[in-house]
């Protein structure tokens, strides 16, 4: 399995939009890994993981073509991951398609939002649920229930095809239980973890710093859903943790976790 980290910023942005923050300016003066776009994957060129307000140029950036995609993956309803306005542009009058190119993938309050934005428009839309594993092509896909917003099931994704397991867990703070039991029987290849607040931890429940990531990693050590090879990656990262590409490294490296930048592919 092969996965892009399109993007691996939070809601803002890296530098974040009017801010003057330390993290900000050291993105604007360095560039490089520093500069994160909003949080979003793709994994083996065709399975669409979100689609936030900074698809179109992800997708220029790396080569990429939309009309490879087999399936769009919603985590949860967020500007940041849902960006729905950029629907229309896949139909006519903004093209020649008369229909559109992939199902879709989301939870209740994703799908409600489509239908109230484009009543009768040519989207298939399935509704998914925590725990209830749909089937992409060679893919299943299976929601696990991350714990962001109390009125919504936001979704973690377990996607798994005949040689790989991988988790990729946006928008989470320490998992539910239910969560944490269904993976005691899971063992992941690549786990893909949120680390948004950095190393300014918040008393806000639904976002990871690092201390948190890294307790994550070793209850998921102790369960053996992680070992020694598991590629382990961070994203969604926000200025507001007041933590640098390099400030992360340092934090992570010693651990065998690779700081994630956009761009990045993942192949195991």
């Amino acid at each position: 399995m092969k996965v892009t980290m399109l993007g691996t910023g939070a809601a803002e942005g890296i530098p974040a939009f009017y801010s003057d923050s330390r993290v900000s300016q050291h993105a604007r003066k360095h560039g490089g890994k520093n500069v994160r776009s909003r949080c979003a994957a793709i994994v083996d060129d065709v399975l669409k993981l979100d689609l936030g307000p900074d698809t179109w140029y992800q997708l220029t950036r790396e080569g990429h073509d939309a009309r490879d995609w087999i399936a769009l993956l919603v985590t949860h309803c967020d500007d940041d991951h849902f960006s729905i306005d950029e629907l229309q542009y896949a139909v006519f009058p903004f093209n020649d398609m008369e229909f559109f190119g992939f199902p879709i993938y989301g939870n209740s309050q994703v799908c409600r939002r489509i239908i109230e934005r484009y009543p009768d428009w040519p989207f298939e839309v399935t509704m998914t649920k925590s725990f209830s594993p749909v089937c992409i092509s060679e893919y299943k896909v299976t929601p696990l229930e991350a714990n962001h917003k109390h009125d919504e099931d936001s979704h973690n994704f377990l996607i798994e095809d005949e040689t790989s397991v991988f988790l990729y867990g946006t928008d989470t703070g320490f998992w539910f239980e239910k969560t944490w039991e269904y993976l005691q029987s899971v063992r992941l290849n690549c786990l893909v973890l949120e680390c948004s607040e950095g190393l300014n931890p918040t008393p806000y429940n639904g976002h990871l710093d690092t201390k948190e990531f890294l307790a994550v990693v070793e209850r998921l050590r102790r369960m053996g859903t992680v070992d020694d090879h598991t590629v382990i990656v961070t994203t969604h990262h926000s200025h507001n943790g007041d933590a640098t590409h390099e400030e992360l490294e340092a934090v992570f490296e010693p651990h065998g976790i690779t700081v994630g930048y956009d761009g990045l592919t993942l192949e195991f």
